[in-house]
Order: C-alpha cells, then structure tokens, then sequence
C-alpha cells in the first residue's frame, strides 16, 4: 500500500480532532471515580435482613473518588447516583477521546513538519 500524501493525512487528522472537540463540547457532567450500590444488614435484633438477603435494606450509594492523593468515599442520594452514572462514563469517555486526540495530533506533527534525516 502506497503511503498517503501528506495533505491527506492532514484533512484527516484536522477533521478528527473537530470532531473530538464537538463531542467534548457537549459533554455536561464529568466526574472520576466508581458509584457503589449496596444492601445493608441493620443489625437490629429480629430484622428480616439478618435471615433473608432479599430483604436486606437499601439500595445506598457510596461514590469513592481521590482527593489529594487519598481515596474518599461519600454516600449519595439516588438522585446524585444517577448524576453521578453520566459523569463517571462521561469521563471514561474523555480519557479515550484524549488519547485519541494526542495519536491524531502526532499524525500531524509527522504529516506537516517531517521528522529530520
């Protein structure tokens, strides 16, 4: 396979990136981290939940994120787990748009000034 001439790869690269910086450009909610769902034992005397699983109380939401370099977790309401679903997949989905745009740029940087013999 012949190599592609340069303008190509440059149109190319150019459209991809836009095309990351549209995606970014609609992203709303952005956040790292993992959302927990848990069932809790209450561990009072004659509860359901200590004999039958099923009847165990909750859901609870506890999101675990870093903060200066230490793992913190905070219990949140259905209301922000929700929130928080979107903003973590959102975030994954940056990372990968990133990287993306980093290989894209590299293709650029080859295409419009090549490298020194």
């Amino acid at each position: 396979m012949p190599p592609r001439r340069p303008e190509t790869v440059i149109k190319q690269a150019r459209s991809r990136i836009a095309r990351i910086r549209d995606t970014l450009g609609s992203v709303d909610y952005l956040c790292s981290g993992t959302l927990l769902e848990r069932m809790k034992l209450c561990g009072k005397p004659g509860c359901r939940c200590a004999e039958d699983p099923a009847a165990r109380h909750g859901p609870y939401y506890e999101w675990g994120h870093m903060i200066g370099g230490k793992l913190v977790h905070r219990t949140v309401s259905p209301e922000q787990a929700a929130i928080l679903r979107l903003a973590i997949a959102n975030y994954r989905k940056v990372k990968k748009l990133l990287l993306t745009w980093e290989a894209e740029t590299e293709r650029l940087l080859d295409a419009e000034a090549p490298r020194q013999k």
